[in-house]
């Protein structure tokens, strides 16, 4: 027992998980969630090394998830992803399918949208770069992540376009650059030059590069093309960092936290009693590119969806109490 105490304890089995989830270049939440699920259901058990134990243990501790902990639908399934990549892709052990987990079931719910005069009633109390933000969520459909990620280069202004890249499922995709927003999107740009130009003169200025592109053109990172577009507020050490490796100090984009509670704040001075999130721009997006009739093909490919099943959902969303049928109370 103290062995595997031991075991658990060293970083060994961790920086196994990190190397192979870095290969394999899954994104850096993705890789926190992963570690942090591996490291509870070790201490679920009291420490046991993960080689000691199997698909029952796993079962074990997602039933927990379940029934316990009442954790929903989504979390089961991520921490579920998380010990079937601990032992097929670390241990090497093939796990059986566990038809035995009490699943967590997914709640059907329609997406919230908000009415147009709703999303001006939000973007109107709004300022600077959240406004910023929120309007290019509104304007192109991309999810928050996506719109924090965007590098200068991404951005085609004579094209009026926008390049996403490694979206959900790593596909890159095309969306448009709503006119409204090319000049205040310029005039943020020459800000952020200005702060991108006062870290390289204070030695710092490289930005994180993905996969393997820092390696091969390892001064790249200080171009200005390759900067983020919503950078942060301030400098943070990268956490990517190994242990015992030098500190690497970088200007990292907006937290998407910072947008969300902006988002929250200008939901509740727009008096909306609706549970609107960031993500609901997205929704509104579709829903109301639907509405102007715009076909569900070009909205499935604007969105992003590998399967217009997917986008039909926003169909749901224009039909009228219930299914735009008239109530007969409003006949009398």
């Amino acid at each position: 027992m103290q062995n595997s105490v031991q075991n658990v304890e060293s970083p060994k089995l961790l920086e196994q998980v990190r190397g192979k989830i870095r290969l394999k270049h899954y994104s850096i939440r993705t890789e926190q969630a992963y570690l942090e699920w591996i490291k509870r259901f070790i201490l679920h058990f009291d420490k046991r090394h993960p080689s000691e134990m199997g698909s029952v243990e796993v079962e074990v501790f997602l039933t927990h998830l379940a029934v316990e902990r009442h954790v929903s639908a989504s979390t089961q399934n991520q921490a579920k992803s998380a010990l079937l990549f601990l032992y097929k892709e670390v241990l090497g052990v093939a796990l059986p399918w566990l038809d035995n987990v009490e699943q967590a079931k997914a709640p059907k719910r329609l997406p919230v949208v908000l009415t147009k005069t709703e999303v001006q009633a939000v973007l109107g109390r709004l300022t600077g770069t959240h406004w910023l933000v929120a309007s290019l969520l509104y304007g192109t459909g991309m999810r928050i992540l996506e719109a924090l990620r965007l590098r200068v280069k991404d951005i085609d202004f004579e094209r009026k376009e926008i390049l996403i890249r490694d979206g959900k499922g790593f596909k890159d995709r095309v969306t448009m650059l709503p006119l409204t927003l090319v000049e205040p999107l310029k005039t943020h740009l020459n800000r952020v030059k200005q702060l991108h130009q006062n870290d390289l003169n204070d030695g710092f200025g490289s930005v994180y590069m993905p996969q393997a592109l820092g390696l091969k053109f390892p001064y790249a990172g200080r171009d200005w093309v390759w900067q983020y577009v919503f950078p942060s507020g301030k400098l943070s050490q990268d956490p990517r960092t190994k242990d015992g490796d030098e500190p690497v100090i970088r200007r990292h984009h907006l937290q998407d936290q910072s947008v969300q509670r902006a988002m929250r704040q200008a939901v509740v001075d727009a008096e909306i009693t609706k549970p609107a999130t960031p993500h609901t721009f997205r929704h509104s997006f579709a829903t109301h590119l639907l509405e102007g009739g715009y076909d569900i093909r070009t909205v499935q490919e604007l969105l992003g969806h590998s399967d217009v099943a997917t986008t039909m959902i926003y169909t749901h969303v224009l039909n009228k109490g219930g299914r735009g049928v008239g109530s007969p109370l409003d006949v009398l």
